[in-house]
């Protein structure tokens, strides 16, 4: 779906995991408007996507961003990326941009040299929402 995006979009970011996912919601790229993690039980991939339909239609994205799980050697499990891939397909059916960054599109964005470890990249991000994340 060729959608163009807002001056200021409001983008959800999810970040499946064994347990459920994580998820951040910007606004204008510097207010966090929420975050947090939602677990699932049994059927994972079926239990992540129905809450993350839950968050586009409470949040209406202009933007979903996901890792890009799709690149060798595969760093992800076969289920991570079948789910990475199920929750594009629900953003562009919600008339939602979909987009998907590698991890060295992630840490490039944020690290000249594109390197960095996590802590890093999580000391960078508490520094700039310091009153949501404190």
């Amino acid at each position: 779906m060729d959608k163009s995006i807002p001056k200021y979009p409001r983008i959800l970011a999810i970040a499946p995991s064994s347990r459920g996912f994580g998820f951040a919601v910007l606004e204008a790229l510097d207010t966090l408007v929420d975050w947090g993690t939602r677990s699932v039980k049994r059927d994972k991939n079926s239990g992540c996507i129905l809450k993350v339909k839950k968050l586009i239609t409470h949040y209406r994205p202009d933007v979903v961003v996901v890792e890009n799980t799709s690149i060798k050697p595969f760093r992800r499990s076969a289920r991570i990326r079948a789910l990475t891939t199920r929750i594009l397909r629900l953003a562009e059916s919600h008339g939602v941009t979909a987009v998907s960054f590698s991890r060295k599109q992630v840490r490039q964005a944020f690290f000249a040299d594109g390197e960095g470890t996590k802590y890093a990249l999580a000391e960078i991000i508490a520094k700039r929402f310091p009153e949501e994340l404190g």
